[in-house]
């Protein structure tokens, strides 16, 4: 049922010179709100007195046109409750009977569908079948069911309690200087990335990141490297920013930089997820990236490093930022919440070379002005009072337990048949194999409630690897072996 606050007026204007009853006017504008769809059936109306103040009229004429539309049964009343539109109306009153207005009559122009950046997007239906739901095999969904609810809530309700009226103005477009120095500490320690809080902006995901970073970094048709295969979802924000798209191969030592010189030396920046590569898992090896940094150094490019998916290692100590090794201050570091905390969180954060940072904030003044307050309040608190610490250490454990089921699983079941790679790091791995048809393998297994990724929807050219890109942080370990099962009957039913 849709209802409105009864203080709340939709749009009547009376003309008191005009030859037409007051009462009249308002039953007419009434009646129109109504056919038109601007009130609905159930929403509450304002009182007779309310709407006579607002209208600055006797009561008596407003009363008048009340009683009337009751009587036509566009309104009714309720004890206790006041005066709404009636619930038997239709909710689309819009009478067929009643003239289109002068601007439908009009020849109308040619229809432009779309701006020219938009028009770079994907444009396959969405969501694609294989990112339709939730559950197994599902990418870049983490075990909600594990994060410390109760400690969160708490935290929010702190800071809810303790609010002042200045946090409700505006705030830096750089975000929340306490989350911003938790921020700080916590990657020089953990990541060994140079910064100091006043670099750090605070966005909305890694996606805002993105599209900020682009809009300071490049002009239209700027080339820039990304990786193939890559992901999607950052080649859009490129894309929409009117970057031209240079497609770098990935190997096992990371992004192919020497391939990148070959194809556009003068790049204007390179987009890398070095720490582990998505969606192939590879970790970008120390010679590749002092070439990257040499490369961009002596060209005057820009490094974009998404910092993807480096929290969760399991073979080894986790991988230092190739922000760390920058002595140039050509590297733009971008990280997350999403996966590590919660996806609905929607906070991210750019770690920006000093002499960039006005620019930064410029941008971001204009898109959004600052990020909310609540939420990276209690996040600063989470981090500072060792919860997110806590959250890492159990979390690592857990994802090391499922990987290890799913791995365990897909030899058991596929045996040669599928080769799994990227299984050192992070919440997804690929298993290669299988032939041309992981689209189709896919889009069945969405049919069938399994949330597989065919590797090819991940090339921005023709695909040279075929496979399915299997997330496991949302499935448990006891469970994986099921899924797996099921999904051996899904892959051999192809075709």
């Amino acid at each position: 049922m849709t209802s409105v606050a009864p203080g709340i007026l939709p749009a009547i204007t009376v003309d008191r010179s005009a030859a037409k009853p007051l009462y009249q006017q308002i039953c007419d504008a009434y009646r129109d709100a109504i056919v038109e769809g601007r009130l609905r059936a159930s929403q509450r109306l304002p009182s007779t007195r309310t709407l006579a103040a607002a209208l600055e009229i006797s009561r008596i004429p407003v009363l008048s046109a009340f009683e009337q539309l009751l009587a036509e049964g566009y309104f009714e009343t309720r004890i206790g409750s006041g005066t709404f539109v009636s619930r038997t109306l239709p909710s689309d009153a819009r009478s067929p009977e009643r003239p289109s207005g002068p601007a439908e009559t009009r020849q109308a122009g040619p229809r432009v569908v779309a701006s020219r950046p938009a028009k770079l997007l994907r444009v396959a239906p969405r969501p694609e079948p294989w990112l339709g739901g939730t559950g197994a095999f599902r990418m870049s969904q983490p075990a909600l069911d594990h994060f410390p609810l109760d400690v969160w809530s708490r935290l929010v309700a702190r800071h809810s309690r303790r609010m002042l009226r200045s946090a409700l103005g505006y705030g830096s477009p750089m975000g929340d200087p306490a989350l911003r120095q938790a921020l700080a500490a916590h990657l020089r320690t953990a990541r060994a990335v140079r910064c100091e809080a006043e670099q750090i902006m605070i966005v909305s995901g890694s996606q805002q990141a993105l599209e900020i970073t682009a809009r300071v970094l490049l002009d239209p048709g700027a080339p820039v490297w990304v990786e193939e295969p890559g992901y999607g979802g950052a080649r859009d924000a490129l894309a929409m920013a009117g970057a031209r798209l240079v497609p770098v191969p990935v190997d096992g030592e990371g992004l192919d930089v020497a391939a990148g010189i070959r194809m556009s030396p003068r790049a204007r920046a390179a987009l890398v997820t070095p720490s582990h590569q998505y969606p192939l898992g590879a970790t970008m090896s120390a010679a590749r990236r002092l070439q990257l940094l040499d490369w961009a150094q002596a060209n005057g490019s820009w490094i974009v490093e998404d910092d993807y998916d480096s929290e969760y290692r399991y073979e080894s100590q986790p991988i230092a930022a190739l922000q760390g090794l920058d002595r140039d201050a050509r590297v733009v570091y971008l990280g997350t919440f999403s996966k590590v905390m919660f996806p609905a969180l929607r906070t991210g954060y750019v770690v920006i070379p000093a002499d960039l940072v006005d620019r930064f904030a410029a941008v971001r003044e204009a898109m959004d002005i600052c990020p909310p307050w609540l939420s990276s309040a209690a996040l600063a608190d989470f981090i500072v009072e060792g919860h997110f610490a806590r959250h890492l250490r159990r979390t690592g454990a857990l994802y090391r337990a499922r990987r290890s089921a799913l791995a365990e699983s897909l030899r058991r079941h596929f045996g040669h048949r599928l080769r799994v790679v990227g299984a050192e790091a992070g919440m997804h791995l690929v298993a290669l194999g299988g032939g041309r048809a992981d689209r189709a393998v896919a889009a069945r297994a969405a049919r069938e409630g399994l949330w597989v990724l065919p590797l090819s929807s991940c090339f921005l050219g023709e695909p040279r690897l075929h496979g399915l890109v299997l997330g496991y942080g949302g499935t448990s370990a006891e469970e994986m072996p099921k899924a797996v099962r099921h999904l051996r009957r899904v892959f051999d039913a192809r075709g």
